[in-house]
């Protein structure tokens, strides 16, 4: 489990792809601190850790990671966001990622609102709009950030100075593919809402007045 909160920013230095599946290498300052077999994510990516050293460490990607992320298309060179898991005494300063990955999404446009935040618009695809919610959360390359607008195709998000400087977000352009992972805590209502009281599917039920007294959520 992850909070969103980018550690910093590492640099691909192999990417090596064997069948289906690959192994990325990537230095960074946070190499040493791993163990084998930890999680870290990697552009919002669960990975596990199969070796490290002073200033680098690897990883193995999955058939699936491969090639539903943006890591089938990462470059020698190239630069990736990096956080450490979770840890039971440290704050949740941003919100619960899982690390795996729903869909890419598309960069659509940037421009700068009124108190100098830059927005990025991003497309997503259809069957994975349902999980945005107007000023829910939603994780962009690993960076857990809010939905500031729901529009017809994706959702715009306005991002502080900060994070477009030591995040890999402030050097995308438009057309950039980036990976999108959204709330979790919106999947299992989705999911809840998508079978009926016996759990075996059927009838979609919606959130009424009645179906929220019926549960002793308030009393009418």
């Amino acid at each position: 489990m992850f909070t969103g909160l980018i550690e910093g920013v590492g640099r691909v230095k192999a990417i090596e792809r064997a069948g289906g599946s690959g192994k990325i290498s990537v230095e960074s300052s946070i190499a040493p601190t791993l163990t084998i077999g930890a999680s870290i994510a990697v552009d919002g990516v669960c990975l596990s850790v199969t070796s490290y050293g002073e200033d680098i460490f690897s990883a193995d990607i999955s058939y699936e990671s491969l090639h539903a992320t943006t890591l089938s298309e990462v470059k020698v060179g190239g630069s990736v966001n990096l956080e450490r898991p979770l840890t039971a005494t440290a704050p949740l300063g941003g919100h619960f990622v899982t690390g795996h990955v729903d869909c890419k999404g598309t960069i659509k446009g940037f421009y700068s609102d009124y108190d100098a935040f830059m927005v990025v618009s991003v497309d997503i695809p259809e069957e994975f709009r349902s999980g945005l919610v107007h000023k829910g959360s939603v994780t962009v390359d690993g960076i857990s950030l809010t939905v500031s607008k729901l529009t017809p195709l994706g959702f715009e998000t306005s991002v502080i100075p900060e994070t477009l400087k030591t995040t890999t977000l402030g050097g995308k352009g438009i057309g950039a593919s980036v990976n999108i992972e959204t709330d979790i805590l919106g999947k299992y209502v989705l999911r809840y809402l998508e079978v009926n009281n016996d759990g075996k599917g059927g009838k979609r039920e919606t959130i009424t007045e009645e179906f929220l007294s019926k549960r002793g959520f308030i009393n009418k």
